[in-house]
């Protein structure tokens, strides 16, 4: 068992706890997930045939120059997609920038092709887009997230991605964005002592009001009661087993 500190950015899935003095929380955190998506982002560099950002082919990107079709493939490393020079998505950072000489190159480097601007000629399929998108989500959800910034970082409509979303994962972007905030917001109230509005702050609900609003939407509890409850079920369990 691994007594933990816990920050605002941690994954939670299951979650242990003991009574020793004062009350400790302890955690068993499932951190594969995140920690294979920032591994995935980590290695998209340094592969075959990947080649350096000079200024001319940054300027192409800025331009949606298409008369440097064929000529190379840009990817980016947040979002594990890569396109076309002409596309119209909006702009990466530079940094986040990967430049290969062929689509090939690109996807050997595991970048997915942009649904937008298709450097594959081919259509991606829906689940591996919304994969990209939900894992954006996983690792930003304590950021301003809105359908239309996932859709434009995604590329695509924000009409497609709200039906596709739907259709994929049985709920809306903003439904998920939700319940991912609520999930980490559960695990924080749980294993920290930090106040219900600093907490909002953490997941991304700076806006307390709201915050405890949407909590007891979510959970049937505000977030001061759940946390009440959470501790007055553990000293029960703890004395039940003495």
């Amino acid at each position: 068992m691994l007594i933990v500190s816990l920050s605002c950015f941690y994954i939670h899935k299951n979650i242990q706890t003991t009574i020793s003095g004062d009350i400790m929380f302890t955690e068993v955190i499932d951190m594969s997930n995140q920690t294979n998506r920032q591994s995935e982002i980590e290695c998209r560099s340094n592969v075959d045939g990947e080649e350096s950002l000079t200024e001319e082919k940054w300027q192409a990107i800025l331009n949606n120059d298409a008369s440097y079709e064929g000529r190379f493939f840009y990817a980016v490393k947040t979002t594990g997609i890569f396109c076309r020079p002409s596309c119209k998505s909006r702009p990466p950072k530079k940094e986040n920038i990967a430049i290969f000489q062929t689509a090939e190159h690109a996807r050997s480097a595991h970048f997915r092709p942009c649904k937008r601007c298709k450097p594959t000629g081919q259509r991606l399929p829906d689940d591996e887009w919304i994969t990209l998108v939900t894992d954006y989500i996983d690792i930003n959800y304590m950021e301003s997230l809105t359908l239309n910034q996932l859709a434009d970082i995604c590329h695509g409509s924000s009409y497609h991605l709200h039906r596709t979303f739907r259709k994929v994962k049985g709920m809306t972007p903003v439904d998920y964005i939700q319940q991912t905030r609520i999930d980490h917001a559960k695990a924080l109230l749980i294993q920290s002592k930090k106040a219900i509005s600093e907490i909002g702050e953490c997941v991304g609900l700076s806006n307390t009001p709201y915050f405890i609003t949407l909590f007891k939407k979510r959970t049937g509890y505000t977030p001061a009661s759940f946390r009440q409850m959470k501790i007055h079920n553990i000293q029960e369990d703890n004395n039940n087993e003495e």
